[in-house]
């Protein structure tokens, strides 16, 4: 982490500070959401549990969606992350279907 800045002086300097700490700590815990609803998935998938993983893989999707629309995430990179995902639940039917 960098070291702290000198403080501010003018008063709208020290609300864009108050403003970008707000937004980081939501950011911060969006970011973890997604991140533990992909690991859900992939333990699922581990698991061979289609049920599981589906509704999993679901949840994950919307989550990766709502990040992309609010900005926290990049598109391409929420669009990655469905498509790995994606991926791999159906990998996990091809295998049971063969």
């Amino acid at each position: 982490m960098p070291a702290k800045a000198t403080p501010k002086k003018n008063l709208s300097a020290l609300k864009r500070a108050r403003q970008a700490e707000k937004r980081n700590l939501r950011n911060k815990s969006v970011k973890s959401a997604v991140k533990t609803l992909q690991k859900k998935v992939e333990s699922a998938v581990a698991s061979g549990n289609r049920e599981d993983a589906q509704r999993a893989l679901r949840e994950a999707i919307r989550a990766l969606n709502m990040a992309a629309s609010k900005g926290i995430i990049q598109k391409n990179n929420a669009a990655r992350g469905v498509s790995r995902l994606t991926r791999k639940v159906n990998e996990l039917f091809k295998a049971e279907a063969a």
